[in-house]
């Protein structure tokens, strides 16, 4: 990171104790997932307008509209190019999905493949001269030349092609490819308003000469190292300089005078590649000394800054550092640091509050920039994911615009604490916010690009006179790529403003409706306040999501952690639960010690005997038939029931778990959600599947049916590395399916499950039907051989399962299932058509989340040679960004190892690849954590892999290069390892994805994201060939394997004849008479 002095550290060493300069941000919490339809009444009522200003703001925005309209020939960007190819149209998503990769392809091939997928799907020709722009037609006659050059090969074109196809021959795939990347790059730069800060400065002086102001944003989505970081930093600071000398020297200290002079956007997520909830300690050594030379520098130059927004998660995280810059008294005398504000967050009232309560105790205005919010489908999609009580966002557009008008009403009461940026290309909201700003100092704010024509009907002394401050973005095309798409997929959409104003039919009184009347009318007809499902509720009628807490709030954590202190200063012990009985030895058993210190101690535990054996095995006999009758809807009751304790003992069992095996606070509570899915969806799928009889097709005059049953007792041997999911999943299933389970726990984490099944029994499964024993290998051996055990459910290594298999065949009785998910040596595929940050991203998770001791961890990653050397680099500097420490910390990103056996089996492989492999990264080791079973995360280049016998199942990385046109041989190396558990694929060709899929024989194929962390009922989980047997848990065929099929066959004419055929004979008038 960039060098700073001590003085710069010393001004945020409250930052570094983890105390706030700024006021209390209580609120925040209270909103963040708040109801939707309450708060949305009571902004209703802070945005009210009079009668008034209600006809003021309409006659305003019909105005603007009308302007906008006439005057649109005018513009050839991106307003008309949207009005062609929006994202309702086949064409439109076309063009994202080229916009998003062709320029980045290093290498022809892979270019001219991903050409003739995309271009060749289509109708180019429908577009054809419906633009009056020639930008427009201009890419449209490229588009729909290129398209039917690709599409030559296609049977049934006509001979009017001839001259095309000869020019192809002359000319050869490289022109296609040229025009293509040409047109790309035609529609990259009406976004993009210069290559360098010198070129946007030059391109802006047309624009000022007509009274516009200038946001200049250093184009790059979050930094992914700390290099990337550092580039960041020298890019701002170069551009801050070049701004100041363009601007020349700031000749008033006056607030407004500094508000009339071209500004820079700053992105916090772009100084560090951290920039997370719970990072905040390292964020104050690495992060804010740049922050604060970047600051110092504009003050010094007189130029503002604005703070851009980040997700809601960092929403707090991005107050905090405002809060701390804001206060710095190196600062004082500048008025010139601003921050973004998201209408669409529930949170921007309170967000606004806290800001005027910032000002009031620094006495200084605060510049907010107020926007509607740039990342709206991925809120929705991270708040399901995660089982959030509800949105952090608002779910419809129209309550987001009626919380951007309560927004602007109380940006205009306190011109002493604000200095409003309204930011929007809807004439509604500007005209209501003009209407309703009055005299007050404020600006308007535009993206490049976009709102040109709205905008140059409001700028100037002869217009509505207000300034208008464009955001204009600056970098290459290599740094566009992701920016590009947000815009498109903001303003493609049918239901944007920018998209409705483009299109003629577009009647004016929709597009200047009061969205305040709107809300109102909908509220009086009694319409939902939401339209899309609550997180929890989107797996509904068949069964409730899991509920997951917002770790990134404090006030959750601070909660959580309170709670999981009093749970682990109880006595913990664990032994043999045989018909209900907790077997506890004399002086408690033997102590389990911590993972991530072995000096400390966590429990004792009895371990199991032959007669607790014995015991568990008649009691589960003895009741399987009455457990076995005991109907469906009952079974599944009692499992629901068992779900809800969980959740209510989340504290307790994400305690245990980060203490048994080591897991990070983030990995336990996903554990238990996904151990309360397990138990929902195979409840659901208990009365779904055992609920009755299954009517067969029968000759007339029979019946016959089919039931699914009960096969008896159940034995399940359990792993450490999910020791309450995982141990949950397997009981559950044969719960459900009408089977007593005997489960053995893996020796390392038996405190954590005595703890789960004692949550069975207390939701009133009976004690027979859920049974625990606790010991080494011989207990699993033990039920394994007894021939009342019905079926075997099974997580471990490969070996174990041949031994079980082994010991199940010598059995002379009942074949049983044998149901056995074991390990996988697990790739992850990246061509040239990936996105190098994203591929770092997702393997990053999938390898070292855990501590990589996870059975879907990515073992192997395979480059394509045109991007390895990037990817790699990157690789090393994101891995390096990681965090060793106590997996209790919410800060931690890795945690130890499970025991000191799997250390010496990771250190020795390391040892291993020192000798022979190439090392990419390894991180050193804290000081605090050499008391641990800790390996630190690494990654090698090696040859192929042949160099891998088996899984390392640990933090440990392997790196292979491969060819362009060498995929298929890529697919048989894994296919001839054996092992077929897990693969990702990181590729914009659906043909690349469809091949894959067809050759790779693994059980889950996880495309253009990570392969870890697969959702009960959504991604069925579980391998083939030496990975497990299937079928898949947490999916719909997995109940059946816990089950006998039962027929049942009834001729119904042996009591009495035939009726149905007798009353369709009588039906039928044209039936022959019988005697």
């Amino acid at each position: 990171m960039a060098a700073v002095d001590d003085t710069d550290l010393d001004d945020f060493e409250p930052f570094v104790r983890g105390l706030d300069a700024g006021p209390p941000r209580d609120e925040f919490a209270g909103y963040h997932l708040i109801d939707e339809g309450r708060l949305v009444a009571g902004l209703t009522e802070r945005a009210v307008y009079t009668e008034a200003e209600r006809r003021r703001t309409g006659e305003i925005a019909r105005q603007l509209i009308h302007a906008a309209r006439s005057s649109r020939h005018e513009y050839a960007g991106v307003d008309a190019f949207m009005r062609e190819y929006d994202l309702s149209s086949e064409e439109g998503v076309i063009l994202m999905c080229l916009a998003e990769s062709l320029l980045r392809i290093p290498d022809s091939e892979t270019a001219d493949q991903l050409i003739a997928e995309r271009i060749s799907q289509g109708a180019w020709d429908r577009h054809l001269g419906h633009s009056d722009s020639m930008f427009v037609n201009a890419s449209t006659w490229g588009l729909l030349l290129t398209g039917r050059i690709v599409k030559l090969n296609a049977p049934g074109k006509t001979a009017a092609l001839d001259s095309l196809k000869r020019l192809v021959v002359r000319s050869g795939e490289p022109v296609i490819r040229q025009a293509m990347k040409q047109a790309v790059r035609l529609l990259g730069d009406q976004f993009v308003f210069g290559r360098t800060i010198q070129d946007a400065l030059k391109r802006a002086h047309n624009y000022e000469k007509r009274g516009y102001l200038f946001s200049y944003d250093m184009l790059g989505e979050s930094a992914r190292t700390h290099a990337d970081a550092d580039r960041y930093a020298t890019r701002y600071m170069d551009a801050l300089m070049a701004i100041a000398r363009s601007a020349g020297p700031l000749m008033t200290k006056h607030p407004d005078a500094l508000m009339r002079r071209p500004g820079l956007s700053i992105k916090l997520s772009a100084l560090h590649p951290r920039f997370e909830p719970g990072k905040e300690y390292r964020l104050a050594s690495e992060l804010m000394p740049t922050l604060t030379k970047l600051l110092r520098a504009a003050c010094a130059q007189g130029i503002p800054v604005t703070l851009d927004a980040e997700e809601q998660d960092r929403m707090d995280l991005l107050a905090a550092v405002f809060a701390h810059a804001y206060m710095n008294p190196a600062l004082n005398d500048w008025h010139g640091l601003g921050i973004a504000v998201q209408a669409y967050s529930k949170r921007a009232i309170p967000m606004l509050r806290w800001l005027r309560q910032l000002s009031e105790r620094k006495g200084k205005r605060i510049p907010v920039r107020l926007v509607k919010g740039a990342y709206w489908d991925n809120e929705i999609k991270w708040a399901q994911e995660r089982g959030l009580e509800n949105y952090p966002v608002f779910t419809r557009k129209l309550h987001t615009d009626v919380s951007y008008l309560a927004c602007v009403r109380m940006l205009q009461s306190d011109r002493k604490a604000f200095f409003p940026s309204y930011a929007t290309h809807n004439a509604h909201t500007l005209a209501a916010a003009y209407v309703a700003t009055g005299n007050h100092p404020y600006e308007f704010q535009r993206l490049h690009g976009m709102g040109e024509a709205l905008y140059d009907a409001v700028v100037g002394p002869d217009k509505l006179g207000i300034p208008c401050r464009v955001y204009a973005p600056v970098g290459g095309h290599e740094d566009l790529l992701p920016y590009l798409v947000r815009r498109l997929l903001e303003n493609g959409a049918n239901t944007s403003f920018v998209n409705r104003l483009a299109h003629d039919d577009g009647p004016v009184s929709e597009l200047v409706r009061d969205p305040i009347l709107a809300v109102e009318q909908q509220r009086a007809s009694g319409v939902n306040a939401i339209t899309i499902p609550r997180p929890r509720d989107i797996f509904l009628p068949e069964r409730q999501a899991s509920a997951g807490l917002a770790l990134s709030e404090p006030d959750v954590r601070n909660v959580l952690y309170t709670a999981m202190d009093e749970a682990l200063a109880e006595p913990l012990v664990a032994g043999p639960i045989v018909s209900g009985e907790a077997r506890i030895g004399p002086g408690g058993g033997e102590f389990q010690f911590l993972p991530h210190d072995r000096r400390q101690r966590l429990g004792k535990v009895t371990e199991s005997t032959s007669e607790d054996i014995a015991g568990a095995l008649k009691a589960a006999a003895s009741y399987a038939h009455s457990w076995e009758t005991t109907p469906a809807t009952e079974r599944a009751a009692l499992l629901e029931r068992t779900a809800n304790l969980f959740e209510r003992d989340r504290a307790r069992l994400m305690a245990l778990i980060i203490r048994e095996s080591g897991k990070t606070l983030t990995a336990a509570h996903d554990e238990i959600r996904e151990a309360v899915d397990f138990l929902r969806y195979y409840a659901s799928e208990a009365r779904r599947l055992f609920s009755g009889s299954v009517k067969l097709p029968s000759p007339t005059g029979e019946t016959n049916t089919i039931t699914l049953r009960g096969r008896g007792v159940f034995a399940s041997i359990c792993p450490w590395n999910f020791p309450v999911a995982i141990f949950t999943g397997q009981a559950a299933a044969a719960i459900a399916a009408g089977n007593p389970v005997i489960a053995k726990p893996a020796e390392q984490t038996p405190l954590t499950a005595f703890a789960a099944a004692e949550l069975f029994i207390e939701a009133g499964i009976p004690a027979p039907v859920i049974q625990l024993l606790p010991g080494d290998g011989s207990v699993g051996e033990a039920l394994v051989r007894d021939p009342r055990i019905a079926g075997v459910v099974f997580t471990g290594s490969t070996e174990t399962a041949w031994a079980i298999q082994r010991t199940l065949a010598e059995r002379r009785g009942p074949i049983v299932p044998f149901i056995a998910e074991t390990a996988g040596l697990n790739a992850m595929i990246a061509d040239s058509t990936s996105l190098p940050e994203q591929v770092v991203r997702d393997v990053v998770r999938s390898a070292f989340d855990s501590a990589g001791q996870r059975c879907s961890a990515t073992r192997v990653l395979f480059l394509q040679d045109d991007i390895a050397q990037q990817t790699i680099s990157m690789l090393a500097g994101a891995v390096t960004a990681l965090e060793i420490g106590d997996p209790m910390d919410f800060a931690t990103d890795i945690g130890p190892v499970i025991d000191e056996v799997s250390q010496d089996q990771l250190d020795g492989h390391k040892l291993a690849m020192n000798r022979t492999a190439f090392e990419i990264v390894d991180c050193p080791l804290p000081e605090a954590c050499r008391n641990g079973s800790y390996v630190t995360p690494a990654a090698y280049e090696i040859e192929s892999l042949d160099v891998l016998g088996r899984e390392m199942f640990g933090p440990i990385l392997h790196v292979i290069r491969y060819g362009n046109g060498r995929l298929g041989q890529v697919i048989e190396a894994i296919n001839a390892k054996g092992y077929g558990l897990t693969l990702g694929l990181h590729s914009r060709i659906l043909g690349v994805a469809d091949f894959v899929a067809k050759n790779a024989r693994v059980g889950n194929l996880y495309v253009n994201r990570n392969q870890v962390g697969a959702m009960v009922g959504v991604q069925p989980f579980g391998g083939e060939g030496l990975s497990g047997t299937g079928p898949k848990a947490g999916g719909p065929n997995y109940l059946i394997r816990f089950a006998t099929e039962r027929v049942r066959t009834t001729d119904i004419t042996a009591t009495g004849g035939n009726l149905d055929l007798l009353r369709a004979a009588v039906a039928d008038p044209a039936a022959p008479e019988t005697d």
